[in-house]
């Protein structure tokens, strides 16, 4: 008999700490063996290739997962080896079709929202001051397409990854469109937030040429919090966990962009690894947000490449979901 999840239970809202902990205490083990979830070393074959580039995304919808859910999907398909990034849930299989193996277990993934109780709003009525929203996660489950059989149609198909080679249009647009400072030169590569500009070196000076566009949105990441768009804090001292976790941002951000535009990740800065652990054990939230973080400063540079290929609206960034 086929996994069926607790459809009702899948749907009630969880424990936050429970939740949190375990997401955290499962990346915080694999960054202890030295792997990260957001950077694996995935082909860009097609499927029984091993496991593809790209965002998981809902294969019935077409949109993309964001925050936390990307780094457990991208986990799971690199655990089992599947050898695609689309899900559906348990129900979606059906409507299009299709039967989850006999044998097979879902993933889990969350979904974060807040809401108000009716007690706080006959509150907020009575003291005549705003209603407090009240913060929670439900988890869903989803299936790999890879565990799936019979799909007969309403599935989206997978995106082609791009070839690597010397320039990748895409990312040479994203870099323009992103409307940042952007300069070629020099042996580093950094982004200054009081000039607010970014700088890398040219891409002749890459062992591995598509390290310039990895190492592009890793500095694109990072300037996307300067105040005037973002606002993350980024005047932090270099070795404080505050610096830390803008960097673990960076990292997640570029893996995010690289991954949207079929480039595949890699991990940039891996000297950072024990920083990152130490703040993951210290705050049960701290994955999430970074994640969350990341995933807005990707949307932020995709958004403004796509109006750019697109200016008169015709085409729009997908929004994120749960499910």
């Amino acid at each position: 008999m086929s996994h069926v999840p607790n459809r009702r239970a899948g749907r009630e809202a969880e424990p936050r700490a429970n939740l949190y902990d375990e997401v955290t205490h499962k990346i915080i083990a694999q960054l202890e063996a030295g792997r990260l979830p957001w950077v694996q070393p995935w082909s860009n074959g097609a499927a029984g290739a091993g496991p593809c580039a790209g965002m998981p995304r809902n294969a019935a919808s077409g949109r993309p997962y964001s925050g936390i859910n990307v780094l457990i999907l991208w986990s799971a398909v690199i655990e089992a080896g599947y050898s695609s990034q689309g899900w559906l849930t348990f129900r979606q299989a059906i409507a299009a079709g299709g039967c989850v193996r006999k044998g097979e277990h879902g993933t889990t993934v969350v979904y974060a929202d807040r809401f108000t109780p009716e007690a706080e709003k006959a509150r907020a009525r009575e003291a005549g001051d705003d209603a407090r929203a009240v913060p929670f996660l439900k988890r869903f489950t989803v299936f790999n397409l890879a565990q799936i059989d019979g799909l007969s149609g309403g599935v989206v198909p997978e995106p082609a990854p791009l070839p690597e080679r010397e320039i990748v249009p895409v990312g040479e647009s994203v870099i323009a469109a992103s409307g940042i400072d952007f300069r070629i030169g020099g042996a580093r590569a950094y982004y200054a937030p009081e000039p607010d500009f970014v700088a890398v070196p040219p891409q002749p000076a890459f062992g591995d040429q598509i390290n310039y566009y990895r190492t592009a949105f890793h500095e694109l990441t990072h300037a996307t919090g300067h105040s005037s768009r973002l606002a993350r804090d980024l005047k932090n001292a270099f070795g404080s966990k505050d610096y830390a976790r803008e960097e673990l941002v960076a990292e997640m951000g570029s893996a995010f962009l690289c991954a949207a535009l079929g480039i595949v990740p890699t991990v940039r800065h891996a000297d950072y690894i024990g920083a990152w652990l130490e703040v993951l054990r210290e705050d049960n939230r701290a994955i999430f947000r970074a994640a969350s973080q990341a995933s807005k400063a990707a949307d932020w540079l995709l958004t403004r490449h796509v109006e750019a290929s697109a200016p008169d609206g015709a085409l729009v960034v997908e929004g994120r979901a749960a499910a």
